[in-house]
């Protein structure tokens, strides 16, 4: 088996399985929020650690979302200018939105996350038995997964096979290990 090949199972298997873990947060976060309706509106004695559960749950969807519409080039791009710039300035301008963006993912998000998480990890969470700072993990657990995906991005752009901004996701690995 390839090297490419091997880095495309693998990048399926993060894909899918993030996939997996965004879809049960998604649906305790559905569950959280329909238990605090119920405590509050037929039981008139709402769940105070419900509504504390469904913050840090949200968090985490938003965040796993962020990486894997990042790894599925799906997030936000101004993609009607850098479309219109021939396939060299394509590449010049995704290898440094790509630097950017990562420059940005490990200093505020892995850094600062896993700063933030050490400072609150002793920090006792009123309503929930974690601290703050286990709860704060997910800034740099989805900043490493972010950094990931910009690194498969990058070597993509910088391959020989590259495929213009907005080439074949599948095939940035295959690229990047060449």
């Amino acid at each position: 088996m390839s090297i490419g090949k091997s880095m495309t199972t693998a990048r399926r298997w993060l894909d899918n399985t993030l996939r997996t873990i965004c879809v049960a947060l998604f649906g305790l976060l559905v569950a959280l929020v329909a238990w605090q309706v119920f405590t509050r509106l037929v039981l008139s004695q709402p769940s105070a650690w419900t509504e504390e559960a469904a913050k840090f749950t949200f968090v985490w969807v938003m965040l796993i979302g962020i990486a894997i519409a990042v790894g599925e080039k799906a997030d936000v791009v101004m993609d009607f200018l850098v479309e219109k710039l021939p396939k060299s300035l394509q590449r010049i301008a995704d290898i440094i939105a790509y630097l950017s963006t990562l420059a940005f993912v490990v200093f505020a998000m892995v850094i600062g996350g896993t700063e933030l998480s050490m400072l609150a990890w002793e920090q006792k969470n009123a309503l929930l038995p974690l601290t703050q700072g286990q709860l704060y993990l997910a800034m740099p657990v989805s900043g490493v997964l972010l950094t990931v995906y910009l690194l498969i991005h990058l070597a993509n752009a910088m391959s020989s096979r590259y495929e213009g901004h907005l080439g074949d996701v599948d095939e940035d690995l295959e690229a990047a290990a060449l």
